[in-house]
């Protein structure tokens, strides 16, 4: 057996080895912080037997600070497995204390995890610690997670003999998909039968014993944390080993991994219960979803629980409705977003800046129609790879009276097949390309009315996209370009903590088109010019769009949470497909390379990021409202008047309060709107030509001349908030 581990060195076994066994030949250290692993890039048991040649990484828990926090960046794959033992425990611990729940599915997520549970009796939040201290019991335990298969013959018999119909349908679905096995998981050593003989068996059941849902195996099967099942036995006589233990074992249909055994798991917290349904579907089986998170240390639960607590103050949603941004109207229809007037001025804020960016590197803006022909998307491919997220098609037939013909529409799911028809619209040569076209492109998804969210997942939202058409010998420069352009808008936004993610396609799946060779030279450019740069990234398989490979940008706002923002992808399968060409210096017609880029993404989710990352204080150039001027009393609403034309006629956003309110009372609903700067204006202020600066974040400021607010506001412009008025 020939392990091939990260660092391209290889160790050779003549016999069944574990990746925990190969992580002790590597050194005690590793061995002792392994929790799993990687075979093939495949999350893999750190004690179950490898499957022979292959490539191994060892996954350990994470190194701890002073603090207690953990060292450096969370590892994502010893979070998985930390959260999929978790979600096991939390499902074991409900099941002990409400028998009668049956359990349907439950994953690992990016911030935690959660079980769909069938149950009559409700869970509320006071329920929570109850199923804690259920969970810190198993956890104290500290029981091994104990892997078997069977045969899918064999296993959908036995899933059958416990009643679960969600188990049942849960095993079918993974026989549909190909599988030749079941596995189900063991937490903690199954009980134990001593024959007469003395040889000693695992008692294996699910659920009270019963002839038909119970078997037995030699102790001796057990080969690290996987039960060899080939050996078991229908029936053994003898007695139980442990006379106290349980009658039923905790066991789990479930594909793995899992840490190796529950002590494993450090903190933890159950957050939260909604409701969910079967397979999605309303008119189905209502579930109760049972969310919860774990870490390895009490310091990073403590610190996310932080987080998420000021997550809640900052959400957008909240803050969007306080400050007039954007509403959703049930009446309009769910998704789809009405920017306010003050919402309004900042998304053309975004607008304006983006643009003047593009001109200034070479793009020309366009306009393209919100539908198109179903035979567009047909060629591109976005019909039908994307059908089930789109909007049905408008047949015309069905439309004046029947006679519309047998043409059929959709609304616009993508910008890129109306900026392809562009492009062919006129010859090109090699002399005119590049070609960078770009617009700020409505687009419309159907979105699951469950994952809708505020700004965030929307049914109708606008993309600041561009497609680049450009010569092969011009893609390196051209795709540098747009990371660059990306890594300006980001730092320009405060963005300072950015990761880069190469998201390539996975050779094994159907589900990309194009040559495989053109893949590969595309994807072998883009990390060329990654590289080039010297930026760091990692690579995900399998995440590339189907036509083509891409780089995502990763930001972490001010309170450390992670959003995927622009993206940049390089294609050569949709120029092929719609036969686009030039001619090139041969005279002979050429296929251009054509790039995908939005360093937004779309405006809605972009302004619901930035309305978070800023807890609705936007800076200065970007805020909607600038400068409020608030007169102490009605009589200097003149000289306020004065001091608002003033203001407005040096470009600034401002308005008067002319309302009778006590100034405190004026000051308050500025401070409530995030204005950015409030003028009192009084008698001395007006004897002086002055004004008396009020700053949202740092108070009282004094009282200068009307022209210095003016020259430092703008300077305060002009250096993005380095140089602030009144310092």
């Amino acid at each position: 057996m020939q392990i091939t581990l990260p660092d391209g060195s290889v160790k050779s076994y003549d016999r069944s080895v574990t990746a925990l066994d190969v992580a002790r030949d590597i050194g005690p250290r590793l061995a002792e912080a392994a929790i799993g692993a990687k075979v093939n890039d495949q999350l893999w048991d750190i004690n179950r037997p490898l499957p022979g040649d292959c490539k191994l990484a060892i996954i350990t828990r994470p190194r701890l600070e002073k603090d207690g926090k953990t060292k450096g960046e969370h590892n994502p794959d010893a979070l998985y497995l930390l959260r999929h033992s978790t979600a096991h425990v939390m499902a074991e611990a409900i099941q002990r204390l409400y028998p009668a729940a049956k359990l349907a599915y439950g994953p690992p997520l990016e911030n935690g995890f959660y079980y769909d549970i069938s149950l009559e009796a409700p869970i509320s939040s006071e329920d929570f610690p109850k199923i804690e201290a259920e969970m810190a019991k198993i956890i104290a335990e500290n029981r091994q997670f104990i892997r078997y298969e069977l045969p899918t013959p064999d296993g959908m018999k036995r899933v059958a003999t416990e009643g679960n119909k969600y188990k049942i349908d849960n095993a079918k679905r993974a026989v549909d998909g190909g599988a030749a096995t079941l596995s189900w998981y063991v937490t903690g050593e199954p009980r134990r039968i001593r024959k007469a003989s003395g040889e000693e068996f695992f008692f294996i059941t699910a659920g009270p014993v019963t002839s038909t849902n119970t078997f037995c195996v030699p102790t001796s099967a057990l080969q690290g944390s996987v039960l060899d099942v080939s050996k078991k036995q229908e029936h053994v006589s003898g007695d139980f080993v442990d006379q106290e233990a349980p009658h039923w074992q905790w066991e789990d249909l479930c594909m793995g991994p899992h840490v190796p055994n529950t002590g494993v798991i450090g903190a933890f917290k159950v957050t939260s219960v909604a409701s969910s349904h079967w397979h999605g579907n309303v008119d189905s089986d209502r579930f109760q979803r049972v969310y919860g998170t774990a870490f390895f240390s009490k310091a990073d639960l403590d610190a996310h629980l932080n987080q998420l607590d000021e997550a809640k103050q900052r959400d957008h949603r909240v803050i969007g409705q306080k400050l007039g941004l954007f509403v959703i109207d049930e009446m309009v229809g769910q998704g789809l977003v009405l920017w306010k007037p003050r919402g309004g001025m900042v998304r053309t804020l975004l607008q304006e800046f983006l643009q003047r960016e593009l001109l200034h590197r070479g793009y020309d803006m366009v306009f393209t129609p919100h539908i198109g022909k179903i035979d567009l998307y047909k060629t591109s491919g976005h019909y039908p790879y994307y059908a089930e997220a789109q909007f049905p098609p408008i047949k015309m037939r069905d439309h004046v009276g029947g006679t519309g013909g047998d043409e059929e529409y959709i609304l616009k799911p993508m910008n890129c097949p109306h900026h392809i028809r562009i492009y062919a619209s006129d010859p090109h040569s090699y002399r005119d390309l590049p070609v960078r076209l770009a617009e700020f492109g409505t687009v419309y998804r159907f979105e699951q009315s469950g994952e809708l969210s505020g700004m965030t997942r929307v049914r109708g939202f606008t993309q600041d996209d561009a497609h680049i058409f450009c010569t092969q010998d011009q893609v390196k420069h051209e795709f540098r370009a747009t990371v660059e352009l990306v890594q300006f808008v980001f730092d320009v936004f405060g963005f300072k903590d950015v990761s880069i993610r190469l998201s390539l396609r996975d050779p094994a799946s159907d589900k990309y088109t194009g040559a495989p060779e053109l893949w590969d030279q595309a994807e072998r450019e883009l990390r060329e010019v990654l590289q080039e740069m010297k930026v760091s990234y990692t690579e995900a398989k399998g995440e590339a769009a189907f036509y083509g490979p891409k780089t995502d940008f990763i930001v972490k706002d001010v309170i450390g949470r992670k959003w995927q923002l622009g993206t940049v992808q390089l294609d050569y399968n949709l120029p092929e497909r719609f036969k686009i060409e030039y001619i090139g210096a041969d005279n002979k017609p050429h296929r251009p390379v054509m790039i995908h880029r939005a360093p937004f993404g779309s405006m809605e989710r972009f302004m619901a990021i930035l309305i978070e990352h800023y807890a609705g204080a936007f800076p200065l150039w970007l805020s909607p409202e600038q400068v409020r001027v608030l007169p102490i009393s009605e009589k200097f609403t003149a000289y306020g008047q004065k001091v608002t034309q003033a203001l407005s006629d040096a470009g600034f956003r401002v308005r008067l309060d002319e309302s009778g309110d006590r100034v405190q009372a004026k000051i308050k609903v500025a401070q409530d709107l995030k204005v950015n700067y409030m003028l009192v204006v009084g008698g001395k202020d007006e004897a002086a030509q002055a004004v008396s600066i009020r700053c949202r974040t740092r108070g009282d400021l004094g009282a200068v001349p009307i022209q210095a607010f003016v020259d430092k506001a703008k300077n305060e412009l002009a250096t993005n908030g380095r140089d602030l008025v009144g310092l």
